[in-house]
C-alpha cells in the first residue's frame, strides 16, 4: 500500500494538532503549501518564528502584546475599575471591535473543564483575585465591576460561578455581572457579530 513521504505525513500530523483542523483539512493545507512558491513558504515560516519571538503575554491582563504591558493596560483613558474577564486573548479583540467598552480586561487562558483536565489552578484566576485584592488595598472598590464574559457554554458558566465565589470571598460587596442574553447557549465570542456582542455587553446582569 502506497504511503506519503515522511515529510508530508509529519506535517499533516502537525497541522492536525491545531484546533478545528481534521485529517482532510490538514492534508489540503500541506498540499497547498507544497505547490506554492518557496518565497511564500519561507515568509510564513519567518512569521511563525517572529510570532514566538516578538509576541509577549501582558503582565497585568494576560492578553497578547509586543511589550510587557499591552496597549489597553497602558491606556490611562481606560477605566481600571471595570474589568472584563474573558477566556482567551482573541475574545478581547471581539469585544474591542464593538467600540463601546472603555474598561480593561483579564484573560483566563481557558475555562474549567475536568474532562480536559483543566482545573482552576491552570487558569489565571488566582492572578485575577490578586488584582482585585490590590484594588481593595488601594481603596478602589466603590466603582469596581467585574464583568464575567466567559462563553455561554456549560464550562463557561461553571467558570463564571467559580470566579464569583472566589471574588465574594474577598468582598461580597463587589459588583459582579454576567454578559447578557445576546449570546445563545453554546456560542463563542470569537464568532459572534458586533451587534450581538454589543447587546450582550449592554444587557449584562448581576450574578
Amino acid at each position: 500500500m502506497a504511503e506519503f513521504p515522511a515529510g508530508i505525513k509529519n506535517l499533516i500530523a502537525a497541522f492536525e494538532r491545531l484546533p478545528g483542523i481534521g485529517p482532510k483539512s490538514a492534508g489540503r493545507l500541506v498540499f497547498y503549501l507544497l505547490n506554492t512558491p518557496d518565497s511564500y513558504v519561507n515568509q510564513m515560516a519567518g512569521l511563525l518564528v517572529a510570532l514566538k519571538r516578538d509576541i509577549k503575554i501582558c503582565k497585568r491582563c494576560f492578553s497578547v502584546s509586543e511589550e510587557d504591558l499591552c496597549p489597553i493596560c497602558q491606556d490611562s483613558r481606560r477605566n481600571q475599575q471595570i474589568i472584563c474577564v474573558v477566556e482567551r486573548a482573541i475574545d478581547v479583540m471581539a469585544i474591542e471591535n464593538i467600540g463601546g467598552f472603555k474598561g480593561v480586561y483579564h484573560v483566563l487562558g481557558g475555562v474549567i473543564n475536568p474532562l480536559e483536565h483543566v482545573s482552576p489552578d491552570d487558569l489565571k484566576i488566582y492572578q485575577l483575585t490578586e488584582r482585585i485584592k490590590k484594588l481593595k488595598s488601594e481603596g478602589n472598590l466603590e466603582d469596581l465591576e467585574i464583568i464575567l464574559a466567559t462563553n455561554p457554554t456549560m464550562e463557561g458558566e461553571a467558570t463564571a460561578l467559580y470566579i464569583k465565589k472566589r471574588i465574594n470571598e474577598i468582598d461580597d460587596s463587589i459588583k459582579i455581572s454576567r454578559i447578557g442574553s445576546g449570546l445563545p447557549m453554546g456560542a463563542d465570542l470569537e464568532y459572534a457579530d458586533q451587534a450581538t456582542l454589543s447587546r450582550a455587553m449592554d444587557g449584562r446582569r448581576d450574578i
